[in-house]
């Protein structure tokens, strides 16, 4: 899956806190690796090995996973003629003590972990290799008892320096009356007397050092220098000896070379599963159930980096409807959703328990697209629009059957109405390619678009109107709104403020606004009632319209011609599109319908878009359908006339 994708669902943070649960340095790395699978054997698989992991944890007892200290260095060292050293010897000790542990604690839970109980069969005590260490170092020295000629050296090392001590002794008791403390000192690994400066001429021996005041002088005895020669000697033979007993084991070590790395890497293989379900168990992890439809159902899920303080979500897609629409207030957990659904679905790929309740469900998806974030740059030139647009056109290079589409904010940081008609035109699409998406909007046309398209269904976030608090719980099946206006009012808006803008809305009127600041006064001279209900249903959906027609069209014909009734047209100043429900009068005017609302606007302001004859059936009366509410009043009522002149004339005498 995308990287981009992975960091918008803050997948780098579960990776994060999963390192804490492990131990070993290959755990580590196989969390660092970690990555969504696509196939649904292998997730199955390992969401039943964290299942194991967590049950052995929460049976009591601590799994003995070895840390691995030390190890790295030393099987990156094998086979390269390092000689290991005594430390070195005391990390692979304790390595093959804790394999060993573990081999035998895996044995013993097979019952509760069959599956990764089993994986420690594939490791190797090494019994002959860790009796043969432990016998010849001890406590980080090699033992006498590693070879017959250390044992040697060493008790004549000791006769030696049993030689030297009575010497000093001797000595000490000579120059006691000029020494100017009464101990023995080692220079350069030599022992000294410490004589009295002036007195330095009355020692036969040489002078190794002195005090920093220049008062005494450390001079090794010509008496001990024989002495002390023969005790070097054997300190050189016993290193050289020690070197051969570590020469000895390091290739020992070689010699189990595969089975010191075969171990290593299934403990790291355990230490990552271990983590797993130390993880699971801290966030309240549970195993879902799995499909390849496109069908989720999370119970009381809750995002895993926000954990117990968020609202459960309740969450269905997949079956009747692949395409759901949220909506709600800002700040009321819409965003939250969206991110829970998301990195709830790539962790469970990832083979990773979820905090949901039982009975839950996820699709297995080939790829997870997002967009989430207005992504501006200000190093890259880019808006909130152009960010979007960039993410959404990289989604539609790959979305399918098996695609996960989560957008946030649809139809934001441009003109709404463009926007929302783009944003319905992509949701048609994904539609058309059968992915499952998830929406956030504020965008009423977008509500009302899913409200009456199968296989789409709207969806809100609950919101408290006494309160002003959001929440945070989704309802699906309804649609909701932002509550700016309530929102407004609580705040201390005038209420004569809200009851305008109510009207404005309901109205349909806030186009007209950029109408009035745009057209001549002759423009504005007719405009109708608002259309009834169904009136403007045959072409519902408002879009980033670009006319089709080029200028030269518009050259051919007059527009008395060009502009007929029931014609989609494109307004350049607005940038909006619009429906010709009156033919052009005498002074060019052209009464153009636009969001429900009549406008009268001079031809040469007019493009031609789509014609009446590609939107309508040839016996539809346009004539009918765009007459005014005045009009079609008046024909009522002289045709209710006519009918009860009738019934006067035939009725008898």
């Amino acid at each position: 899956m995308k990287t981009l994708a992975l960091n918008k669902l803050e997948y780098e943070k579960i990776r994060t806190e999963l390192e804490r649960f492990a131990v070993s340095y290959l755990g580590i790395a196989h969390i660092q690796k970690m990555a969504p699978l696509t196939q649904m054997k292998a997730i199955r698989n390992k969401l039943n090995e964290t299942e194991e992991a967590k049950t052995l944890l929460q049976s009591g007892a601590s799994v003995p996973i070895p840390s691995l200290e030390g190890v790295e260095l030393i099987l990156d060292l094998l086979g390269t003629g390092y000689v290991l050293s005594e430390r070195d010897f005391g990390h692979l000790v304790q390595y093959l003590r804790s394999c060993r542990q573990l081999i035998q604690y895996m044995a013993a839970k097979s019952s509760i972990a069959p599956t990764i109980s089993s994986y420690a069969s594939s490791m190797h005590e090494l019994r002959p290799l860790l009796s043969e260490i432990e016998r010849s170092i001890h406590a980080g020295r090699v033992v006498d008892g590693a070879s017959k000629d250390l044992a040697k050296i060493r008790k004549k090392i000791i006769v030696t320096e049993e030689r030297i001590k009575r010497k000093l002794d001797s000595l000490m008791s000579r120059y006691k009356g000029i020494m100017q403390e009464h101990v023995v000192s080692k220079r350069g690994g030599r022992y000294v007397l410490p004589i009295k400066k002036e007195h330095r001429k009355a020692v036969s021996g040489s002078i190794l050092d002195e005090s920093a005041s220049g008062q005494t002088v450390f001079i090794e005895p010509a008496d001990m220098q024989g002495l002390q020669m023969e005790l070097n000697h054997l300190q050189a033979d016993e290193v050289r000896e020690e070197t051969k007993v570590l020469s000895d084991l390091t290739a020992l070590v070689e010699q189990y070379q595969y089975e010191l790395r075969t171990n290593a890497d299934t403990v790291g293989i355990y230490d990552y599963i271990i983590a797993r379900g130390k993880y699971a168990i801290s966030i309240g992890g549970r195993n879902v159930d799995l499909n390849q439809e496109g069908f989720i159902h999370l119970k009381s899920a809750v995002h895993p980096l926000i954990g117990s303080s968020m609202v459960p979500l309740d969450f269905t897609i997949g079956k009747r409807y692949k395409t759901l629409i949220i909506t709600g207030p800002n700040t009321g957990g819409k965003t939250s959703a969206l991110k829970t659904v998301g990195l709830i679905t790539i962790m469970v790929q990832s083979g990773l328990l979820v905090p949901v309740a039982e009975g839950s469900h996820c699709a297995v998806f080939d790829e997870v697209s997002v967009d989430i974030g207005d992504g501006q740059s200000l190093e890259h030139a880019l808006s909130t629009f152009s960010a979007h647009i960039r993410n959404i056109r990289d989604i539609l290079q790959t979305a399918g059957r098996s695609t996960l589409v989560l957008l946030d904010e649809m139809a934001s940081g441009t003109d709404p109405g463009e926007g929302v008609g783009l944003s319905i035109a992509i949701l048609e699409e994904l539609f058309q390619r059968q992915a499952t998406v998830v929406v956030t909007t504020h965008f009423t046309e977008i509500k009302n678009f899913a409200d009456r398209t199968a296989g789409f269904e709207n969806a809100r976030m609950e919101f408290d109107a006494d309160t002003l608090e959001p929440l945070y719980r989704l309802r699906i099946g309804e649609a909701g709104h932002s509550y700016a206006f309530v929102i407004a009012a609580k705040l201390g808006i005038p209420e004569a403020i809200i009851a305008r803008s109510r009207e404005i809305t309901e109205a349909g009127t806030t186009r007209s606004i950029a109408a009035y600041s745009h057209e001549d006064s002759s423009d504005t001279e007719e405009r109708a009632a608002e259309p009834t209900p169904g009136e403007y249903d045959s072409y519902p959906i408002e879009g980033p319209d670009q006319p089709l027609n080029d200028k030269n069209k518009e050259d051919e014909a007059p527009a008395s011609s060009l502009y007929q009734l029931g014609d989609r047209v494109y307004v350049p100043y607005l940038k909006r599109s619009g429906t010709v429900y009156e033919t052009m009068d005498a002074r060019g005017h052209i009464g153009v319908m636009i969001q429900q609302e009549r406008l009268k606007i001079n031809h040469k302001r007019l493009k031609p878009y789509i014609a009446a004859k590609d939107l309508y059936p040839e016996d539809y009366d346009l004539d009918i359908v765009f007459e005014s509410k005045e009009n079609r009043k008046k024909r009522n009522l002289m045709k209710r006339k006519h009918v009860e002149g009738l019934q006067i004339e035939t009725k008898p005498e």
